[in-house]
Order: C-alpha cells, then structure tokens, then sequence
C-alpha cells in the first residue's frame, strides 16, 4: 500500500471520527434542551395523569375531560408558557412509570400527588419544585373492627398503593412501632379499593386527602369508615421534572408562587380583569398587584414569558384557594378541610417565594 493511500484512510478515519464526535455533541446538546423550549416548539404540554382514577386530585369526568387538582397545575404551566390552558397532553401512568416516563421525555413535567423524598431526590434523575400541597399518611379501617390506633395492626393485612413512598414508611412504623402486619401492593386505584371494601384488607393505608376522598365517594354513610387520627409522615407534595433543567423549573416555581400569591391578594379569575383594569389607571396604588399582573414591566423577561404570564394563569385557572375548593374543597363532592393547606398567614403551610 503506498504512503499516499495510508494518509488517506488516515484522513478519512480522523475526519469520520470528528463526525462522529459532533454528532454525539449535538445528540447531547439536544437532549440538554429546556423543557420550556421543546414545549414552545412542540405548541402542546405533556402533563402526566393516570392510569385510573385518583378521585379530587386527577380523574376523567362524564365527558371524557380530566379534572382535579393536579391536573389544574397542568393548566396553568401551560397558561403560563402557551397562553392557554388548554394546550395540555394528558398521558395516563401507573404510579411507577411516572419517573421513567419524566426521566425519557415521554412527559414534560409529573403533577402526581408526588412526594418529594430523600431517594428521589438523590437516586432518581429528577429536580422538585417548590411544594404545592401536604399530606400525611394514614390507616383508614373498618368502623365495626373497633381499630383505634396502628399499633393494632398486628397481625392484619394493610392494602396499600405500589410504586409510591409509603412503602418504606411502613417498614419504619412497623420497626419503631414493633408491630408487624402484612403489606399488600396494588397497581391500579380502583382495584386497591376493590380490595379494601371487598374485605381482603384490614386497613388501607395511603395519603390522608385520598382516604378522605375515598371515604366520602365510596360507602353511603362515611361513619363507617374511620381514618386513624395517627399521621405516619407528613409529606410536601411537589412537580417533578428532569434534573438539571433550572430554566423549566424556575418557571413551574414562579407559577405555583403565582397561584398563592393571588390568593394571598384576594384575586380570582372571577375579578382579575377588574383589579387589572384599577392597578392599570393607577399603578403606584397596589404596586404588589401591577407587579404581578404585568401592569409593570419586567416579570416575565426573566422567565422566557411574557409579562402576562400570570394574568392568563389567574384567568384562565384560578387562584390557589380557588382550585382547593373547586377541586377538593366546598365546592366539590369531597369536602376536604383545607387543614394545613391553608395560607401561612391564615395557620396554614402554604406559601410561596417574593415577588420582588
């Protein structure tokens, strides 16, 4: 082989190999990109839902549409980001596809009734938002099994949810506790509630505002049904989204802050036009409100938003409270307390960052 024709496949394998190394550096530059432009581009967000029903918190109503509380967060991401709160793609999981779903793309962002844990927040690919909700765990039995506490377990069957955080938490109560009991996992909700009311379960053990919900939706007098005052843990319950993704999640952040801060400043989506027109003819009179409503410049430059990002959130979802009592509280069938999901300056845990 001549010298000439050496350099040649030299040349051919350096030049194929830099190709092949840019290539790798686009595929990466391209898994590297925000959410928040792939949502843009894309014009439609991918919300996760669920694999069932998981009533007050994300079901389908009679007319084939999701509703609940997390699904409104949906909403508002995508009034936020597209302008409309419609924009939204639903995809139905089970609770232990909802980080590989996250982690592929497969969904942009996980409002799941997500607890944001230690495991999950090491071990997992995944970043949290700031929270949006708290509940605890908890046993709900039987009335007529006279069952008072958790510690009378012993022995029992306690049916619970697989694929979600209180699995290990019932291995700690066991162990502090020094009670033991059999756990039994079921994928699908409506097939864990089968079990329970069917009396293939002692004791349901779950998140205190579904047993709540469940309580109320599922036996004709909820007298029947006692959720045990006990809390094994109380749990901030946030977005999950990829990690590292600042961009995307600082803006989720800043649209659950937008929902608190609304209801902090009494708007709703009922009189946000009004209160926009007021701050509007006289900004230097509620500047906290111009701020927030874009009367004064600025609040979505940062952002990658317009400067009525939280305006079409307020309008077209609602304030906090509002989606609360629509969803989960007085003006749905569950009637859930609010309970520490109230504002913080009404006792409640519920806050957000400062709109400065």
């Amino acid at each position: 082989m001549s010298h000439i024709s050496i350099l040649a496949r030299r040349t051919l394998r350096n030049v194929a190999f830099v190709a092949g190394a840019l290539a790798v550096v686009s595929g990466a530059q391209a898994q590297g990109k925000s959410a928040l432009d792939i949502i843009k581009d894309r014009g439609t967000l991918r919300c996760s839902a669920h694999n069932g029903s998981f009533p007050g918190f994300f079901e389908v109503d009679d007319k084939g549409q999701w509703k609940g509380f997390d699904i409104q967060f949906c909403k508002a991401v995508a009034a936020a980001v597209l302008g409309s709160a419609d924009k939204v793609t639903y995809v139905p999981l089970s609770w232990a596809q909802r980080f590989p779903s996250l982690i592929s793309g497969d969904v942009d962002i996980v409002f799941k009734a997500t607890g944001w844990t230690l495991s999950r927040d090491t071990k997992q690919k995944i970043d949290f938002s700031i929270p949006y909700f708290v509940g605890g765990f908890q046993f709900m039995v039987p009335t007529v099994s006279k069952i008072r506490s958790g510690k009378e377990l012993g022995g029992a069957t306690v049916c619970t949810a697989s694929g979600t955080s209180i699995e290990p938490v019932l291995a700690d109560y066991m162990a502090s506790e020094k009670v033991k009991f059999q756990v039994v996992t079921y994928e699908k909700s409506e097939e864990l509630q089968a079990a329970y009311f069917a009396g293939r379960c002692d004791a349901l053990a779950g998140w205190g505002p579904s047993l709540a919900v469940t309580r109320t939706q599922k036996v004709k007098d909820p007298a029947t049904q006692t959720i045990l005052p006990i809390t094994l843990t109380m749990e901030p319950i946030a977005a999950a989204l990829r990690e590292d993704d600042k961009k995307f999640r600082t803006v989720v952040n800043w649209v659950i802050a937008a929902m608190i801060r609304a209801e902090e400043l009494g708007i709703t989506s009922a009189n946000v036009d009004s209160i926009r027109a007021q701050a509007a003819a006289n900004p230097s009179t509620n500047p906290a409100v111009a701020k927030l409503l874009g009367i004064h410049k600025g609040i979505g430059a940062e952002l990658g938003l317009p400067d009525t990002w939280a305006y079409d959130v307020i309008k077209k979802v609602g304030s906090y409270g509002q989606i609360y009592e629509q969803e989960l509280g007085v003006g749905s069938p569950y009637k859930i307390e609010r309970g520490a999901n109230r504002l913080w300056k009404s006792g409640g845990l519920i806050y957000g960052p400062v709109f400065d």
